[in-house]
């Protein structure tokens, strides 16, 4: 889905940094369009696709994967590619984050849910070191994001007037709309809870021999 009403915040645009073997990229994400500012800062190898990004955008905001996405860079758009939905779509899996860096100034945008439309920035702000025990890694982020299936930003406006004020504003029934938000609360965001569910250990290479073994068992027996 093409969005042309969005351009990318050039303020915040940090100079792509160069990539190398084990380059570590620092990424802050932010959800556009809302006010005070819902962000995550992770970090994760440069050579990680746009297919294993789309389910760290999904885990670090705590969205459930329910819905399309679609990667957004410049002209081109990534995603899963369906001939029978959309034939310039490119395929996520083909691109990593270094060929990104190398082509454009680290920036792009990603869209989850077509209906709700949510859409996000992704800067890729620095080069770090990142600990050889993690694979990726949460570092910081602000606020819960919205409740999936909430009706995108007027039904956003809907949940954070709820909270307020304990009244749903289209009277649509207040106990029936507070048992669906359940515990959600729109100031919460517990870094320590969340890296719990996020940071990712890197598999040793004895691990990842035994994997791939494994694999090739399960392909033998097919």
């Amino acid at each position: 889905m093409k969005h042309s009403r969005v351009e990318p915040s050039r303020a915040r645009r940090a100079k792509a940094p160069r990539s190398g073997p084990s380059a570590i990229y620092q990424l802050e994400i932010q959800l556009l369009e809302v006010e005070p500012p819902i962000w995550r800062r992770v970090q994760v190898p440069a050579d990680m696709t746009l297919a294993r990004l789309h389910g760290v955008i999904q885990t670090a905001m705590g969205w459930t994967d329910s819905h399309l996405h679609v990667f957004e860079i410049g002209d081109a758009r990534y995603g899963v590619p369906d001939p029978e939905y959309d034939l310039e779509m490119r395929d996520e899996q083909r691109v990593s984050l270094r060929d990104l860096v190398a082509d454009t100034a680290g920036e792009f945008l990603y869209e989850y849910d077509f209906g709700d439309g949510w859409l996000h920035e992704v800067v890729v702000k620095d080069r770090v070191t990142l600990d050889d025990a993690l694979v990726r890694r949460l570092t910081g982020g602000e606020r819960a994001f919205p409740p999936e299936d909430c009706g995108g930003l007027g039904g956003y406006e809907r949940c954070l007037a709820f909270r307020a004020t304990g009244k749903d504003p289209l009277g649509d029934g207040d106990e029936e709309f507070g048992e669906w938000l359940g515990d959600w609360q729109p100031e919460q965001f517990d870094l320590a809870a969340m890296k719990k569910a996020f940071d990712q250990p890197k598999r040793s290479s004895r691990a990842r021999r035994a994997r791939r073994g494994g694999d090739a068992e399960a392909d033998a027996a097919e």
